[in-house]
């Protein structure tokens, strides 16, 4: 009797995990498997890629631009040497050869600034062109293979110059550097358009790579080769600018749609799908119609579109959008149609582990990398690399842990694998922060970089400069972090016991720095902590100690939560404006009222009502309960308001601005990093190029930005939660709406109808993961815009930051969808 209850136990076993799905895909599902549930890298899907759907244009006229069978006309500069190789070529008349030694035997050295932010220098190759005019040409073909010992990742950057700036009209840049990501041992065919480049006067294209140092299967030597450089005309280039969709394109969420939201998808009403006038929703398995719709022409504050709206249609399953010849790929509406892009993310940020040995990427990394504090020394490798390069932020690695614990709690009882995938990296993650502290309120806090180290210490490439900082604000955030996993992992009871004693420990060290010095004076412009305004600060506090407060019912965490909470209540606006719409409730950065809360692109505004709801979650009888609840809804009515001005669109506006911010100047000078000398004069500019509400106030969709910090993706994400995190609390399904469409931007519902994560939905480009490599699941920085306008601009040029890779907008993703 025992063995046959054994063999229907193990049957029953069987049965569970043979039939629970961990997606909706096969093809993931078989990869998720073979991966031992990502202990290794997925692989890449590039046949739904940008890259993928620009080689099906047609091209209309096609010449040679550079004779690679010579070395005339080419120059070399850098490290290495220049030679025509007649052995690797497509062409089959030769390819030009780019070849340099993998190391220089001395330090890398970057500015006195930042001295070890740097490389040991570059290889490059130049064809010049000595002004020629290319204008009836509008992309670039090309053909490189790497021929690089032992190294897992490699790339290349084209730079494309023109004579004279500004662009003359009509053209968006004079010369631009584009980053190829390529396979190595295999000839890459490549592409850039180049419609946005002046090119009345070319003077060069070049090919230039950096030396990084080397990983532990790196070579001594590497070798380019490259061939088959063209000049084309294709047919219909890509969107790079402006909010009206491409003509005979639907722009639609690619992933699909989730069950009980909205369902709308936009197109151009210039072209002949308009014309038809109706649209269709197809069965792809056997094209039968299963909803039928009007196409409705929608004017907003943005032009004329059309709308597709078939948001009556909610039955679960797999679908195509036809509207006159044009047809979408299939999509899902369904009620858990996120998960794969879970999966797929958190594949990402296991790709940027550091410290860790990641298949096909690279070694155990940065071990020779340190801090030193009182005589002590912590080895900084752990956490993920933060972006592109190898950088790391201790306090990025808690926001992003801090999303992954999140996401846990969301799946364990949904997905319980996802979610214990979830947790492993959660748990990575928050070793890191632990790890880092030297248990006196001082922690190791960041370190630019951008080499491999050999994992040797006392030889040359040991870095020992990493920030060590004693910053109460930092500590505030990480008690709180600390507090939420120890009520979160609870199947440890001695890291939970753990946990719960360093957070007591570490708002108490921010709590006594507080008291006796007052806001924190940030004083690293590349911590992504430096533009915390005051009323954000007294926030977190407040966040904190309600974590803390749930964690321990102690009340003195009760009483700092409410206490510091008042502040930011008197910073928030709750008179209306003058104009029309009478727009309040956002917050400004202090009591002066002079600057309104923005970001540029890292964003933590989701804790203005992380901290409201958690108060009323933790204290509902407290007496400032109802002016918590009345704070809530006046944000969330903040944010209804400001998606007028985005409509058809879903993307959250950056918000309000007030016309004179600027002289407002420890505050505009805090936010904007490294402001060019007319900063005060560009923020005019770019204020006026927003929707004018009164005599002194504009909403921008875009924020105000200077300089290369510049992408949008964490701040509507962050936007986004906070949406949903109000509409959980007050169940109101129009902010919860909200929240979703910030998902549905992010998958291609965006004017340029591109996925900005690598492998999820359609038309993903290439993005900036020039350390890393092409990675599936990773996500920009995000989508910026052209010179001081207000719109939208993504063009396929592929360079730092918009297009870099950032761990920060994955954890923004999994935090959004954790509200879900």
């Amino acid at each position: 009797m025992r063995k046959t209850l054994v063999v229907l136990f193990l049957l029953s076993v069987n049965y569970l995990y043979g039939q629970t799905r961990l997606t909706q895909d096969d093809e993931l599902e078989k990869q998720l498997h073979e991966s031992g549930l990502i202990h290794q890298p997925l692989p890449l899907n590039t046949a739904n890629s940008f890259e993928a759907n620009g080689w099906k244009k047609e091209v209309l006229q096609s010449i040679p631009l550079a004779a690679s069978a010579s070395t005339e006309g080419w120059t070399h500069s850098g490290i290495g040497t220049l030679s025509v190789s007649t052995v690797k070529t497509t062409s089959g008349k030769g390819s030009i050869k780019l070849q340099f030694p993998t190391s220089t035997g001395k330090r890398a050295t970057g500015s006195p600034s930042d001295p070890d932010y740097a490389t040991y220098g570059n290889s490059c190759v130049t064809y010049h062109l000595n002004g020629a005019n290319l204008e009836k040409y509008n992309r670039i073909i090309f053909s490189i293979y790497p021929d690089c010992d032992g190294a897992r990742v490699v790339n290349m950057n084209l730079t494309f110059v023109n004579a004279g700036t500004p662009p003359k009209k009509g053209y968006n840049r004079p010369s631009g550097s584009h980053l190829i990501n390529l396979a190595n041992k295999e000839w890459n065919h490549c592409f850039l358009e180049i419609d946005e480049y002046q090119r009345d006067r070319v003077m060069e294209i070049s090919f230039s790579t950096a030396l990084k140092g080397k990983d532990r299967t790196t070579g001594d030597s590497a070798a380019y080769y490259i061939d088959n450089i063209e000049l084309q005309t294709v047919k219909n280039p890509a969107k790079v600018s402006g909010w009206m969709p491409e003509d005979g394109k639907i722009i639609y969420s690619t992933t699909g749609y989730t069950s009980g939201y909205p369902k709308t998808a936009i197109v151009n009403t210039d072209t002949s799908i308009y014309d038809s006038n109706h649209f269709q929703l197809l069965n792809p398995e056997n094209g039968q119609i299963v909803y039928e719709g009007e196409i409705k022409k929608e004017v907003t504050t943005l032009g004329q579109f059309g709308l597709l709206d078939f948001t009556a249609f909610d039955l679960p399953g797999v679908y195509q959008l036809k509207a006159g010849d044009s047809l979408t790929p299939a999509f899902r509406i369904g009620e858990r149609i996120w998960e794969d892009s879970s999966w797929k993310v958190l594949n990402f940020l296991f790709c940027q582990r550091c410290g860790y040995p990641v298949p096909g990427k690279h070694a155990t990394c940065h071990i020779d990398l340190f801090s030193k504090h009182d005589g002590r020394s912590i080895s900084y490798a752990g956490g993920w690399h933060d972006a592109g390069d190898l950088s790391q932020q201790t306090l990025q690695t808690g926001d992003v842990t801090f999303s992954l614990l999140e996401a846990y709690q969301k799946q364990k009882d949904r997905n319980p694998a996802l979610a214990a995938r979830l947790r492993e990296e959660a748990e990575w993650g928050l070793e890191f922060i632990l790890k880092n502290r030297y248990g006196d309120g001082y922690r190791a806090s960041s370190m630019g970089l951008l080499i491999w180290q050999d994992g040797v210490f006392n030889t040359l490439d040991d870095i020992s400069s990493v920030r060590v900082q004693n910053m109460a604000f930092d500590n505030f955030l990480y008690a709180g972090y600390e507090a939420y996993a120890s009520m979160t992992l609870d199947d440890d009871p001695m890291l939970q016991e753990y946990l719960l004693k360093v957070a007591e420990e570490d708002f108490s060290f921010a709590m006594e720095k507080y008291r006796r010095e007052g806001f924190d004076k940030f004083i690293q412009p590349y911590e992504h902590s430096y533009n915390t305004s005051k009323s954000q600060y007294m926030a977190t506090v407040s966040w904190s100690a309600s974590q803390l407060y749930k964690l321990t019912k102690k009340a003195c965490y009760a009483d700092v939560a409410t206490e510091f909470i008042r502040y930011t209540l008197d910073c928030q606006r709750t008179e209306p404006l003058e104009g029309k719409d009478g727009t309040c409730g956002f917050f400004y950065r202090d009591k002066n009222r002079q600057s309104i809360v923005h970001y540029i692109h890292q964003s933590r505004e989701q804790v203005y009502m992380q901290a409201m709801t958690l108060l009323c979650e933790t204290q509902p009888e407290h007496p400032d309960y109802p002016r918590w609840v009345r704070s809530i809804r006046l944000y969330g009515n903040y944010l209804k308001g400001l998606m007028h001005y985005i409509r058809p669109y879903g993307m959250l506006p950056s918000g309000v601005y007030h016309a004179e911010e600027y002289k407002d100047t420890a505050n505009f000078y805090a936010l904007h990093l490294f402001p060019p000398a007319n900063a005060k004069e560009l923020y005019t500019e770019q204020v006026k190029q927003g929707v004018k509400l009164d005599k002194e106030h504009y909403i921008k969709r875009f924020p105000v930005w200077f300089n290369i910090f510049n992408g949008n993706t964490a701040i509507h994400l962050s936007g986004g939660k906070s949406a949903a995190i109000c509409g959980n609390f007050l169940k109101d399904k129009e902010l919860l709406d909200i929240g979703m469409e910030q998902l549905y931007w992010t998958v291609g519902k965006n004017p340029f109808g591109q996925s900005l994560i690598y492998g999820e939905g359609h038309n993903y480009p290439q993005l900036n993961s020039f350390s890393s490599g092409e990675i599936t699941g990773e996500m920009p920085v995000g989508i910026r815009t052209l010179g001081n306008a207000d719109i939208p601009y993504w063009p396929q040029t592929n360079n730092a930051c918009y297009k870099e890779v950032w761990v920060t907008s994955a954890g923004k993703w999994l935090s959004l969808i954790a509200e879900y």
